[in-house]
Protein backbone atom coordinates (compact mmCIF):
# COMPACT_ATOMS: atom_id res chain seq x y z
CA UNK A 1 0.00 0.00 0.00
CA UNK A 2 1.10 3.58 -0.56
CA UNK A 3 -0.18 4.80 2.80
CA UNK A 4 2.39 6.77 4.77
CA UNK A 5 2.43 5.40 8.28
CA UNK A 6 3.62 7.92 10.82
CA UNK A 7 5.73 6.82 13.77
CA UNK A 8 5.11 9.79 16.03
CA UNK A 9 1.61 11.20 16.24
CA UNK A 10 -1.15 12.72 18.22
CA UNK A 11 -2.00 14.23 21.52
CA UNK A 12 -0.79 13.08 24.88
CA UNK A 13 -2.61 10.40 26.81
CA UNK A 14 -2.04 11.61 30.35
CA UNK A 15 -2.74 8.33 32.10
CA UNK A 16 -0.29 6.29 30.00
CA UNK A 17 2.31 8.92 29.21
CA UNK A 18 2.35 8.08 25.50
CA UNK A 19 1.16 9.86 22.43
CA UNK A 20 -2.07 8.59 20.88
CA UNK A 21 -3.32 9.64 17.46
CA UNK A 22 -6.64 11.43 17.33
CA UNK A 23 -7.43 9.87 13.95
CA UNK A 24 -6.94 6.48 12.37
CA UNK A 25 -6.58 8.07 8.94
CA UNK A 26 -6.32 11.61 7.62
CA UNK A 27 -6.79 12.33 3.92
CA UNK A 28 -4.62 15.40 3.43
CA UNK A 29 -4.68 18.23 0.93
CA UNK A 30 -7.44 17.12 -1.40
CA UNK A 31 -10.20 19.08 -3.09
CA UNK A 32 -13.33 18.05 -1.20
CA UNK A 33 -16.65 17.69 -3.01
CA UNK A 34 -18.94 16.69 -0.19
CA UNK A 35 -21.91 15.47 -2.24
CA UNK A 36 -24.38 17.97 -0.80
CA UNK A 37 -24.19 20.25 -3.81
CA UNK A 38 -21.84 22.69 -2.09
CA UNK A 39 -18.95 24.10 -4.07
CA UNK A 40 -15.66 22.26 -3.75
CA UNK A 41 -13.11 23.34 -1.16
CA UNK A 42 -9.65 22.27 -0.07
CA UNK A 43 -9.58 20.43 3.26
CA UNK A 44 -8.31 17.43 5.15
CA UNK A 45 -10.65 14.64 6.23
CA UNK A 46 -10.05 12.94 9.56
CA UNK A 47 -11.43 9.44 10.15
CA UNK A 48 -11.85 7.63 13.43
CA UNK A 49 -13.49 4.22 13.97
CA UNK A 50 -14.78 4.14 10.39
CA UNK A 51 -16.56 7.49 10.69
CA UNK A 52 -15.70 10.99 9.48
CA UNK A 53 -14.60 12.77 12.66
CA UNK A 54 -13.41 16.10 11.29
CA UNK A 55 -13.17 18.06 8.03
CA UNK A 56 -10.82 21.03 8.00
CA UNK A 57 -7.12 21.69 8.45
CA UNK A 58 -5.69 18.74 10.38
CA UNK A 59 -2.00 18.34 11.31
CA UNK A 60 -0.60 15.18 9.79
CA UNK A 61 0.92 14.11 13.09
CA UNK A 62 -2.54 13.62 14.56
CA UNK A 63 -3.13 10.50 12.45
CA UNK A 64 -1.90 6.93 12.46
CA UNK A 65 -2.00 6.89 8.65
CA UNK A 66 -1.93 9.73 6.15
CA UNK A 67 -3.23 9.54 2.59
CA UNK A 68 -1.81 12.23 0.33
CA UNK A 69 -4.63 13.70 -1.77
CA UNK A 70 -2.84 16.75 -3.19
CA UNK A 71 -4.13 17.42 -6.69
CA UNK A 72 -6.94 14.90 -6.24
CA UNK A 73 -10.70 14.98 -5.72
CA UNK A 74 -12.04 13.67 -2.40
CA UNK A 75 -15.73 12.76 -2.55
CA UNK A 76 -18.31 10.38 -1.06
CA UNK A 77 -18.25 6.80 -2.30
CA UNK A 78 -20.81 6.00 -4.96
CA UNK A 79 -24.04 4.14 -4.25
CA UNK A 80 -25.28 1.66 -6.86
CA UNK A 81 -29.00 1.04 -6.42
CA UNK A 82 -29.50 -1.48 -9.23
CA UNK A 83 -27.32 -4.57 -9.01
CA UNK A 84 -27.66 -8.34 -9.12
CA UNK A 85 -24.68 -9.36 -6.99
CA UNK A 86 -26.92 -11.71 -4.96
CA UNK A 87 -24.75 -14.66 -6.04
CA UNK A 88 -21.46 -12.99 -6.95
CA UNK A 89 -20.92 -11.32 -3.58
CA UNK A 90 -20.24 -14.76 -2.11
CA UNK A 91 -17.15 -15.24 -4.29
CA UNK A 92 -16.21 -11.63 -5.12
CA UNK A 93 -15.94 -9.32 -2.08
CA UNK A 94 -15.55 -6.30 -4.37
CA UNK A 95 -18.76 -6.90 -6.29
CA UNK A 96 -16.82 -5.97 -9.38
CA UNK A 97 -17.17 -4.11 -11.60
CA UNK A 98 -18.83 -1.79 -9.06
CA UNK A 99 -16.12 -1.93 -6.40
CA UNK A 100 -13.44 -1.12 -8.98
CA UNK A 101 -15.22 2.06 -10.05
CA UNK A 102 -15.61 3.79 -6.71
CA UNK A 103 -18.87 2.19 -5.60
CA UNK A 104 -18.85 1.67 -1.85
CA UNK A 105 -22.46 0.49 -1.35
CA UNK A 106 -24.64 -1.73 -3.55
CA UNK A 107 -28.29 -2.73 -3.39
CA UNK A 108 -29.10 -6.30 -4.42
CA UNK A 109 -32.39 -8.15 -4.94
CA UNK A 110 -33.53 -5.92 -7.82
CA UNK A 111 -36.22 -6.70 -10.41
CA UNK A 112 -37.84 -9.14 -7.99
CA UNK A 113 -34.98 -11.61 -8.61
CA UNK A 114 -33.11 -13.33 -5.81
CA UNK A 115 -32.45 -16.46 -3.81
CA UNK A 116 -34.58 -16.16 -0.67
CA UNK A 117 -36.88 -17.45 0.55
CA UNK A 118 -35.99 -20.70 -1.24
CA UNK A 119 -36.46 -24.24 0.04
CA UNK A 120 -33.54 -26.70 -0.34
CA UNK A 121 -35.31 -28.71 -3.05
CA UNK A 122 -35.93 -25.51 -5.06
CA UNK A 123 -32.37 -24.19 -5.08
CA UNK A 124 -31.41 -25.58 -8.49
CA UNK A 125 -34.53 -24.09 -10.08
CA UNK A 126 -33.86 -20.74 -8.41
CA UNK A 127 -30.37 -20.67 -9.91
CA UNK A 128 -31.68 -21.66 -13.33
CA UNK A 129 -33.94 -18.60 -13.18
CA UNK A 130 -30.84 -16.40 -13.38
CA UNK A 131 -29.03 -18.27 -16.15
CA UNK A 132 -30.81 -16.73 -19.14
CA UNK A 133 -32.26 -13.50 -17.85
CA UNK A 134 -29.02 -12.38 -16.16
CA UNK A 135 -26.43 -14.54 -17.99
CA UNK A 136 -24.94 -15.86 -14.75
CA UNK A 137 -23.35 -19.29 -15.36
CA UNK A 138 -25.11 -22.10 -13.50
CA UNK A 139 -21.82 -23.80 -12.64
CA UNK A 140 -20.53 -20.62 -10.98
CA UNK A 141 -23.62 -20.34 -8.81
CA UNK A 142 -23.48 -24.03 -7.89
CA UNK A 143 -19.84 -23.77 -6.85
CA UNK A 144 -19.83 -20.29 -5.38
CA UNK A 145 -22.98 -19.96 -3.28
CA UNK A 146 -23.01 -21.40 0.26
CA UNK A 147 -26.78 -21.93 0.34
CA UNK A 148 -26.76 -21.89 4.15
CA UNK A 149 -30.21 -20.31 4.30
CA UNK A 150 -33.85 -20.95 3.55
CA UNK A 151 -35.63 -17.82 4.77
CA UNK A 152 -34.81 -14.26 3.79
CA UNK A 153 -33.53 -13.31 7.28
CA UNK A 154 -31.18 -16.30 7.08
CA UNK A 155 -30.00 -15.08 3.67
CA UNK A 156 -29.16 -11.68 5.16
CA UNK A 157 -27.24 -13.41 7.94
CA UNK A 158 -25.23 -15.26 5.29
CA UNK A 159 -24.50 -11.99 3.47
CA UNK A 160 -23.47 -10.51 6.81
CA UNK A 161 -20.95 -13.33 7.35
CA UNK A 162 -19.47 -13.14 3.86
CA UNK A 163 -16.27 -11.07 3.48
CA UNK A 164 -17.20 -7.83 1.71
CA UNK A 165 -15.18 -4.93 0.37
CA UNK A 166 -18.36 -2.95 -0.34
CA UNK A 167 -21.46 -2.39 1.75
CA UNK A 168 -24.60 -4.31 0.82
CA UNK A 169 -28.31 -3.67 1.29
CA UNK A 170 -30.99 -5.97 -0.11
CA UNK A 171 -34.54 -5.73 -1.30
CA UNK A 172 -36.88 -8.60 -0.59
CA UNK A 173 -37.29 -9.96 -4.15
CA UNK A 174 -40.85 -10.92 -4.99
CA UNK A 175 -40.19 -13.72 -7.49
CA UNK A 176 -39.04 -16.23 -4.84
CA UNK A 177 -41.72 -14.97 -2.44
CA UNK A 178 -44.51 -15.73 -4.91
CA UNK A 179 -43.10 -19.20 -5.59
CA UNK A 180 -42.54 -19.94 -1.89
CA UNK A 181 -46.11 -18.99 -0.95
CA UNK A 182 -48.15 -20.08 -3.98
CA UNK A 183 -46.09 -22.96 -5.26
CA UNK A 184 -44.18 -22.97 -8.53
CA UNK A 185 -47.02 -23.82 -10.90
CA UNK A 186 -49.59 -21.36 -9.54
CA UNK A 187 -47.10 -18.51 -9.23
CA UNK A 188 -45.80 -19.03 -12.76
CA UNK A 189 -49.35 -19.22 -14.11
CA UNK A 190 -50.16 -15.82 -12.63
CA UNK A 191 -53.06 -17.07 -10.54
CA UNK A 192 -54.72 -14.77 -8.02
CA UNK A 193 -53.38 -15.36 -4.49
CA UNK A 194 -55.86 -16.44 -1.85
CA UNK A 195 -56.37 -14.40 1.32
CA UNK A 196 -54.19 -16.85 3.21
CA UNK A 197 -51.47 -16.51 0.60
CA UNK A 198 -51.61 -12.73 0.81
CA UNK A 199 -51.29 -13.02 4.58
CA UNK A 200 -48.25 -15.27 4.14
CA UNK A 201 -46.58 -12.77 1.78
CA UNK A 202 -47.21 -9.95 4.25
CA UNK A 203 -45.70 -12.06 7.03
CA UNK A 204 -42.60 -12.77 4.92
CA UNK A 205 -42.23 -9.07 4.10
CA UNK A 206 -42.55 -8.08 7.74
CA UNK A 207 -39.97 -10.69 8.74
CA UNK A 208 -37.65 -9.38 6.03
CA UNK A 209 -38.08 -5.79 7.21
CA UNK A 210 -37.44 -6.89 10.79
CA UNK A 211 -34.19 -8.43 9.58
CA UNK A 212 -33.14 -5.27 7.75
CA UNK A 213 -34.46 -5.51 4.18
CA UNK A 214 -34.50 -2.16 2.42
CA UNK A 215 -37.93 -2.72 0.89
CA UNK A 216 -39.16 -4.95 -1.93
CA UNK A 217 -38.72 -5.22 -5.68
CA UNK A 218 -40.71 -6.43 -8.65
CA UNK A 219 -40.38 -6.79 -12.41
CA UNK A 220 -43.61 -6.32 -14.35
CA UNK A 221 -42.67 -6.89 -17.96
CA UNK A 222 -45.98 -8.25 -19.16
CA UNK A 223 -45.71 -10.97 -21.84
CA UNK A 224 -47.75 -8.80 -24.19
CA UNK A 225 -45.64 -5.69 -23.56
CA UNK A 226 -43.27 -6.27 -26.47
CA UNK A 227 -40.31 -5.63 -24.17
CA UNK A 228 -40.01 -8.72 -22.02
CA UNK A 229 -36.33 -9.48 -22.51
CA UNK A 230 -35.93 -10.81 -18.96
CA UNK A 231 -37.52 -14.23 -19.21
CA UNK A 232 -36.98 -17.40 -17.23
CA UNK A 233 -34.40 -19.91 -18.50
CA UNK A 234 -37.11 -21.79 -20.43
CA UNK A 235 -38.51 -18.66 -22.06
CA UNK A 236 -41.58 -18.35 -19.85
CA UNK A 237 -42.42 -15.10 -18.03
CA UNK A 238 -41.10 -14.56 -14.54
CA UNK A 239 -43.70 -15.01 -11.80
CA UNK A 240 -43.59 -11.28 -11.05
CA UNK A 241 -44.41 -10.42 -14.66
CA UNK A 242 -47.88 -11.82 -13.95
CA UNK A 243 -48.13 -10.47 -10.40
CA UNK A 244 -51.49 -8.86 -9.66
CA UNK A 245 -51.83 -5.20 -8.75
CA UNK A 246 -53.86 -6.04 -5.64
CA UNK A 247 -50.93 -8.06 -4.33
CA UNK A 248 -48.55 -5.17 -4.97
CA UNK A 249 -50.88 -2.79 -3.13
CA UNK A 250 -51.06 -5.05 -0.08
CA UNK A 251 -47.27 -5.10 0.09
CA UNK A 252 -47.11 -1.32 -0.34
CA UNK A 253 -49.45 -1.00 2.63
CA UNK A 254 -46.89 -2.83 4.75
CA UNK A 255 -44.28 -0.16 4.00
CA UNK A 256 -46.84 2.50 4.85
CA UNK A 257 -47.46 0.86 8.22
CA UNK A 258 -43.75 0.43 8.89
CA UNK A 259 -42.93 3.95 7.64
CA UNK A 260 -39.71 2.80 6.01
CA UNK A 261 -38.31 0.99 3.01
CA UNK A 262 -38.69 1.66 -0.71
CA UNK A 263 -39.96 -0.13 -3.80
CA UNK A 264 -38.11 -0.87 -7.03
CA UNK A 265 -40.17 -1.63 -10.14
CA UNK A 266 -38.93 -2.64 -13.59
CA UNK A 267 -41.26 -2.04 -16.53
CA UNK A 268 -41.08 -1.19 -20.23
CA UNK A 269 -42.67 -1.88 -23.59
CA UNK A 270 -45.77 -1.11 -25.59
CA UNK A 271 -47.19 2.31 -24.59
CA UNK A 272 -50.61 0.91 -23.67
CA UNK A 273 -49.05 -1.71 -21.40
CA UNK A 274 -46.61 0.79 -19.94
CA UNK A 275 -49.45 3.20 -19.19
CA UNK A 276 -51.15 0.48 -17.14
CA UNK A 277 -47.87 -0.23 -15.33
CA UNK A 278 -47.37 3.48 -14.71
CA UNK A 279 -50.77 3.66 -13.05
CA UNK A 280 -49.73 0.79 -10.78
CA UNK A 281 -46.43 2.54 -10.07
CA UNK A 282 -48.24 5.74 -9.07
CA UNK A 283 -50.67 3.76 -6.92
CA UNK A 284 -47.80 2.12 -5.04
CA UNK A 285 -46.22 5.51 -4.38
CA UNK A 286 -49.53 6.88 -3.07
CA UNK A 287 -50.38 3.87 -0.93
CA UNK A 288 -46.92 3.40 0.57
CA UNK A 289 -45.96 7.03 0.99
CA UNK A 290 -42.45 5.76 0.34
CA UNK A 291 -39.90 6.28 -2.44
CA UNK A 292 -40.56 4.22 -5.56
CA UNK A 293 -37.73 3.70 -8.04
CA UNK A 294 -38.64 3.36 -11.73
CA UNK A 295 -36.48 1.23 -14.02
CA UNK A 296 -35.43 2.26 -16.54
CA UNK A 297 -35.01 5.73 -17.99
CA UNK A 298 -33.00 5.49 -21.19
CA UNK A 299 -32.66 7.33 -24.44
CA UNK A 300 -33.06 5.51 -27.74
CA UNK A 301 -31.39 7.22 -30.66
CA UNK A 302 -34.17 6.80 -33.20
CA UNK A 303 -37.07 7.60 -30.84
CA UNK A 304 -36.36 10.37 -28.30
CA UNK A 305 -40.05 10.51 -27.41
CA UNK A 306 -39.54 7.45 -25.18
CA UNK A 307 -37.30 9.11 -22.62
CA UNK A 308 -39.01 12.48 -22.96
CA UNK A 309 -42.41 10.99 -22.20
CA UNK A 310 -40.98 9.09 -19.23
CA UNK A 311 -39.35 12.20 -17.78
CA UNK A 312 -42.53 14.23 -18.25
CA UNK A 313 -44.52 11.52 -16.45
CA UNK A 314 -42.05 11.38 -13.54
CA UNK A 315 -42.22 15.15 -13.31
CA UNK A 316 -46.02 15.07 -13.10
CA UNK A 317 -45.78 12.47 -10.33
CA UNK A 318 -43.35 14.66 -8.42
CA UNK A 319 -45.62 17.67 -8.73
CA UNK A 320 -48.41 15.56 -7.24
CA UNK A 321 -46.20 14.96 -4.21
CA UNK A 322 -45.18 11.39 -4.99
CA UNK A 323 -41.67 10.29 -4.03
CA UNK A 324 -40.65 8.84 -7.38
CA UNK A 325 -37.22 8.49 -8.90
CA UNK A 326 -36.00 7.34 -12.29
CA UNK A 327 -33.00 5.02 -12.45
CA UNK A 328 -31.27 6.10 -15.65
CA UNK A 329 -28.95 4.32 -18.06
CA UNK A 330 -26.12 6.81 -18.44
CA UNK A 331 -23.43 4.47 -19.76
CA UNK A 332 -22.91 4.37 -23.47
CA UNK A 333 -20.73 1.28 -23.56
CA UNK A 334 -21.26 -0.96 -26.57
CA UNK A 335 -22.47 -4.53 -26.29
CA UNK A 336 -20.22 -7.40 -27.33
CA UNK A 337 -22.14 -10.65 -27.50
CA UNK A 338 -22.40 -14.14 -28.91
CA UNK A 339 -25.56 -16.12 -29.57
CA UNK A 340 -24.35 -18.66 -27.01
CA UNK A 341 -25.37 -16.25 -24.24
CA UNK A 342 -27.84 -13.71 -25.61
CA UNK A 343 -31.35 -12.89 -24.46
CA UNK A 344 -31.96 -9.29 -25.49
CA UNK A 345 -34.06 -10.37 -28.48
CA UNK A 346 -36.39 -12.32 -26.21
CA UNK A 347 -39.26 -9.86 -26.56
CA UNK A 348 -39.93 -11.34 -30.01
CA UNK A 349 -41.50 -14.80 -29.78
CA UNK A 350 -39.71 -16.08 -32.88
CA UNK A 351 -36.27 -15.06 -31.61
CA UNK A 352 -36.88 -16.32 -28.09
CA UNK A 353 -38.06 -19.73 -29.29
CA UNK A 354 -35.10 -20.04 -31.66
CA UNK A 355 -32.47 -19.22 -29.03
CA UNK A 356 -33.66 -21.51 -26.22
CA UNK A 357 -32.24 -24.98 -25.71
CA UNK A 358 -28.94 -26.79 -26.00
CA UNK A 359 -26.26 -25.61 -28.40
CA UNK A 360 -27.28 -28.18 -31.01
CA UNK A 361 -30.95 -27.24 -30.66
CA UNK A 362 -30.13 -23.56 -31.12
CA UNK A 363 -28.00 -24.30 -34.17
CA UNK A 364 -30.76 -26.35 -35.77
CA UNK A 365 -33.42 -23.72 -35.12
CA UNK A 366 -31.35 -20.73 -36.21
CA UNK A 367 -30.33 -22.51 -39.42
CA UNK A 368 -33.88 -23.68 -40.20
CA UNK A 369 -35.11 -21.93 -43.39
CA UNK A 370 -38.70 -22.39 -42.20
CA UNK A 371 -37.99 -20.14 -39.20
CA UNK A 372 -36.11 -17.43 -41.03
CA UNK A 373 -39.17 -15.62 -42.35
CA UNK A 374 -40.53 -15.09 -38.83
CA UNK A 375 -37.12 -13.99 -37.60
CA UNK A 376 -36.79 -11.49 -40.43
CA UNK A 377 -40.26 -10.08 -39.78
CA UNK A 378 -40.03 -9.91 -35.98
CA UNK A 379 -40.30 -6.47 -34.46
CA UNK A 380 -37.47 -5.92 -32.01
CA UNK A 381 -37.56 -3.17 -29.44
CA UNK A 382 -34.31 -1.22 -29.32
CA UNK A 383 -32.28 -3.41 -26.96
CA UNK A 384 -29.35 -2.76 -29.29
CA UNK A 385 -28.66 -0.74 -32.38
CA UNK A 386 -30.49 -1.95 -35.54
CA UNK A 387 -29.33 -5.37 -36.74
CA UNK A 388 -27.79 -4.02 -39.94
CA UNK A 389 -25.47 -1.79 -37.88
CA UNK A 390 -24.05 -4.69 -35.85
CA UNK A 391 -20.36 -5.39 -36.55
CA UNK A 392 -18.73 -8.82 -36.89
CA UNK A 393 -16.02 -8.32 -34.29
CA UNK A 394 -14.73 -11.83 -33.62
CA UNK A 395 -15.36 -14.43 -36.34
CA UNK A 396 -14.14 -17.91 -35.45
CA UNK A 397 -13.89 -19.88 -38.70
CA UNK A 398 -12.13 -19.55 -42.03
CA UNK A 399 -15.55 -19.26 -43.65
CA UNK A 400 -16.45 -16.14 -41.68
CA UNK A 401 -13.03 -14.53 -41.17
CA UNK A 402 -13.40 -12.46 -44.34
CA UNK A 403 -16.16 -10.47 -42.66
CA UNK A 404 -14.18 -9.36 -39.61
CA UNK A 405 -14.88 -5.70 -38.74
CA UNK A 406 -17.61 -5.42 -41.39
CA UNK A 407 -21.13 -4.31 -40.55
CA UNK A 408 -24.03 -6.62 -41.26
CA UNK A 409 -25.27 -3.99 -43.75
CA UNK A 410 -21.97 -4.14 -45.67
CA UNK A 411 -22.11 -7.92 -45.83
CA UNK A 412 -25.77 -7.91 -46.84
CA UNK A 413 -24.98 -5.59 -49.72
CA UNK A 414 -22.02 -7.70 -50.81
CA UNK A 415 -23.90 -11.00 -50.66
CA UNK A 416 -27.41 -9.92 -51.60
CA UNK A 417 -28.80 -11.42 -48.40
CA UNK A 418 -31.24 -10.06 -45.85
CA UNK A 419 -29.40 -8.65 -42.77
CA UNK A 420 -31.00 -11.23 -40.47
CA UNK A 421 -29.82 -14.06 -42.73
CA UNK A 422 -26.32 -12.58 -42.77
CA UNK A 423 -26.23 -12.35 -38.98
CA UNK A 424 -27.48 -15.88 -38.43
CA UNK A 425 -25.49 -17.53 -41.22
CA UNK A 426 -22.28 -16.20 -39.68
CA UNK A 427 -23.35 -17.19 -36.16
CA UNK A 428 -24.29 -20.73 -37.23
CA UNK A 429 -21.09 -21.18 -39.25
CA UNK A 430 -19.13 -20.33 -36.09
CA UNK A 431 -21.31 -22.57 -33.90
CA UNK A 432 -22.63 -19.42 -32.17
CA UNK A 433 -19.14 -18.38 -31.00
CA UNK A 434 -18.89 -15.26 -33.18
CA UNK A 435 -18.47 -12.08 -31.18
CA UNK A 436 -20.72 -9.33 -32.49
CA UNK A 437 -20.39 -5.65 -31.63
CA UNK A 438 -23.46 -3.44 -31.17
CA UNK A 439 -23.31 0.30 -30.62
CA UNK A 440 -25.02 1.68 -27.50
CA UNK A 441 -28.71 2.58 -27.51
CA UNK A 442 -27.64 6.17 -27.93
CA UNK A 443 -24.41 8.09 -28.42
CA UNK A 444 -26.02 11.51 -28.54
CA UNK A 445 -24.71 13.80 -25.79
CA UNK A 446 -27.76 16.03 -26.10
CA UNK A 447 -30.01 13.10 -25.15
CA UNK A 448 -27.83 12.30 -22.15
CA UNK A 449 -28.12 15.95 -21.13
CA UNK A 450 -31.93 15.75 -21.30
CA UNK A 451 -31.89 12.78 -18.92
CA UNK A 452 -29.47 14.44 -16.52
CA UNK A 453 -31.27 17.79 -16.62
CA UNK A 454 -34.16 16.14 -14.79
CA UNK A 455 -33.40 16.48 -11.07
CA UNK A 456 -34.75 13.12 -9.92
CA UNK A 457 -32.92 10.77 -12.28
CA UNK A 458 -30.35 8.59 -10.54
CA UNK A 459 -27.44 7.43 -12.74
CA UNK A 460 -26.95 3.73 -12.69
CA UNK A 461 -28.71 0.56 -13.81
CA UNK A 462 -25.30 -1.06 -13.69
CA UNK A 463 -26.99 -4.48 -13.50
CA UNK A 464 -23.76 -5.41 -11.75
CA UNK A 465 -23.33 -9.16 -11.46
CA UNK A 466 -25.77 -9.78 -14.31
CA UNK A 467 -25.61 -9.94 -18.12
CA UNK A 468 -22.03 -11.00 -17.51
CA UNK A 469 -21.40 -12.18 -21.07
CA UNK A 470 -22.15 -8.91 -22.85
CA UNK A 471 -22.60 -5.95 -20.48
CA UNK A 472 -20.10 -3.85 -18.51
CA UNK A 473 -22.35 -1.06 -17.23
CA UNK A 474 -20.78 -1.18 -13.77
CA UNK A 475 -18.40 1.46 -15.11
CA UNK A 476 -21.15 4.10 -14.97
CA UNK A 477 -19.70 6.29 -12.15
CA UNK A 478 -16.38 6.61 -13.96
CA UNK A 479 -18.10 7.27 -17.28
CA UNK A 480 -20.44 9.89 -15.83
CA UNK A 481 -17.50 11.90 -14.49
CA UNK A 482 -15.27 11.49 -17.54
CA UNK A 483 -17.89 11.92 -20.25
CA UNK A 484 -20.80 13.97 -18.93
CA UNK A 485 -18.69 16.25 -16.72
CA UNK A 486 -15.13 16.46 -18.00
CA UNK A 487 -15.39 15.82 -21.73
CA UNK A 488 -18.86 17.08 -22.67
CA UNK A 489 -19.45 19.64 -19.94
CA UNK A 490 -23.16 18.86 -19.60
CA UNK A 491 -23.03 18.38 -15.82
CA UNK A 492 -21.11 20.15 -13.07
CA UNK A 493 -18.84 17.91 -11.01
CA UNK A 494 -20.61 18.88 -7.78
CA UNK A 495 -23.94 17.90 -9.34
CA UNK A 496 -22.49 14.61 -10.54
CA UNK A 497 -21.37 13.68 -7.04
CA UNK A 498 -24.77 14.59 -5.60
CA UNK A 499 -26.34 12.29 -8.22
CA UNK A 500 -23.89 9.45 -7.59
CA UNK A 501 -24.05 9.45 -3.80
CA UNK A 502 -26.42 11.75 -1.91
CA UNK A 503 -29.45 11.27 -4.16
CA UNK A 504 -29.36 7.45 -4.18
CA UNK A 505 -28.69 7.51 -0.43
CA UNK A 506 -31.80 9.64 0.06
CA UNK A 507 -33.91 7.36 -2.13
CA UNK A 508 -32.71 4.19 -0.40
CA UNK A 509 -32.93 5.58 3.12
CA UNK A 510 -29.20 5.49 3.89
CA UNK A 511 -29.10 7.89 6.81
CA UNK A 512 -25.43 7.46 7.70
CA UNK A 513 -23.65 7.77 4.35
CA UNK A 514 -23.82 9.42 0.93
CA UNK A 515 -22.16 12.74 1.82
CA UNK A 516 -18.89 13.80 3.41
CA UNK A 517 -20.05 15.19 6.73
CA UNK A 518 -18.89 14.74 10.29
CA UNK A 519 -20.61 11.71 11.80
CA UNK A 520 -21.18 9.99 8.45
CA UNK A 521 -19.55 6.70 7.50
CA UNK A 522 -16.15 7.15 5.90
CA UNK A 523 -17.06 5.75 2.47
CA UNK A 524 -14.78 7.90 0.32
CA UNK A 525 -13.26 8.04 -3.16
CA UNK A 526 -10.00 9.86 -3.88
CA UNK A 527 -9.30 10.16 -7.60
CA UNK A 528 -7.34 11.94 -10.29
CA UNK A 529 -9.95 13.94 -12.19
CA UNK A 530 -7.77 14.66 -15.23
CA UNK A 531 -6.67 11.07 -15.70
CA UNK A 532 -9.78 9.16 -14.63
CA UNK A 533 -10.70 6.61 -17.29
CA UNK A 534 -12.25 3.26 -18.09
CA UNK A 535 -9.86 0.50 -18.97
CA UNK A 536 -10.28 -1.60 -22.11
CA UNK A 537 -13.00 -4.22 -22.40
CA UNK A 538 -11.55 -7.60 -21.51
CA UNK A 539 -12.59 -11.20 -20.96
CA UNK A 540 -11.81 -12.52 -17.48
CA UNK A 541 -12.00 -16.21 -16.56
CA UNK A 542 -12.49 -15.39 -12.88
CA UNK A 543 -15.88 -16.87 -12.04
CA UNK A 544 -16.14 -20.11 -10.03
CA UNK A 545 -15.46 -23.11 -12.23
CA UNK A 546 -13.30 -21.02 -14.58
CA UNK A 547 -16.32 -19.44 -16.27
CA UNK A 548 -15.74 -16.17 -18.10
CA UNK A 549 -17.28 -12.71 -18.09
CA UNK A 550 -16.62 -9.32 -19.68
CA UNK A 551 -14.96 -6.69 -17.51
CA UNK A 552 -13.61 -3.13 -17.66
CA UNK A 553 -11.38 -1.89 -14.89
CA UNK A 554 -10.93 1.72 -13.78
CA UNK A 555 -7.93 4.01 -14.00
CA UNK A 556 -7.39 7.00 -11.75
CA UNK A 557 -8.80 5.94 -8.38
CA UNK A 558 -5.93 6.65 -5.98
CA UNK A 559 -7.89 5.38 -3.00
CA UNK A 560 -11.31 4.00 -2.21
CA UNK A 561 -12.22 3.74 1.47
CA UNK A 562 -15.10 1.70 2.82
CA UNK A 563 -15.96 2.39 6.45
CA UNK A 564 -12.63 4.14 6.85
CA UNK A 565 -10.39 1.40 5.46
CA UNK A 566 -8.61 1.42 2.10
CA UNK A 567 -10.07 -1.18 -0.26
CA UNK A 568 -8.60 0.20 -3.50
CA UNK A 569 -5.07 1.62 -3.71
CA UNK A 570 -3.93 2.97 -7.09
CA UNK A 571 -6.71 1.05 -8.86
CA UNK A 572 -5.72 -2.23 -7.21
CA UNK A 573 -7.60 -4.25 -4.61
CA UNK A 574 -6.00 -4.24 -1.17
CA UNK A 575 -7.98 -7.28 -0.05
CA UNK A 576 -9.42 -5.38 2.90
CA UNK A 577 -12.96 -6.60 3.60
CA UNK A 578 -14.37 -3.63 5.51
CA UNK A 579 -17.81 -3.67 3.91
CA UNK A 580 -20.92 -4.23 5.98
CA UNK A 581 -24.43 -5.53 5.54
CA UNK A 582 -26.49 -2.35 5.79
CA UNK A 583 -29.60 -3.48 7.59
CA UNK A 584 -32.40 -0.93 7.37
CA UNK A 585 -33.68 -0.86 10.94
Amino acid sequence: MTIATLVTSGTASLDRGVYMAQFDVVICGGMVIDGTGNSRYRADVGIRDGVIAEIGRIPADEADDVLDANGLIVAPGFIDLHTHYDAQLFWDPYCSLSGWHGVTSVVIGNCGFGFAPVQPDARERAMLTMVRTEAIPLKSMQLGMPWDWVSFPEFLDSVDRAPKSVNVRSFLPMNPVLIEVMGFERAKAGEVPTDDEHDAMIRILNEALDAGAGGWSVQRLRPESGANVQRDFDGTPMATDLMHTDTCVKLAEVLAERRRGFIQMTMAGDPAIVDESKRTFELLARVSGRPVLYNVVTAIEHDPSIHRNTLAWLDRCRKEGLQVYGCAITTRNPLMFTFEDWNLFDEADAWREATIGSLEEKLDKLADPARRSALRDAKLMAATCPIDQIVVLGPKSTETMQWKDHTIADIAEATGKHPVDVLLDIAVADRLRTTFYAEPLYTNGAMLKEILDYKWTIPGVSDGGAHTKFLTAGTYPTELITDAVRDMGILELEEAHWRLSALPAHCAGFRDRGTLEVGKAADIVVYDYDNLAQGPAEVAHDLPGGEWRRVRRAKGFRYVLVNGQVTIDDDKETGVASGQLLRDR
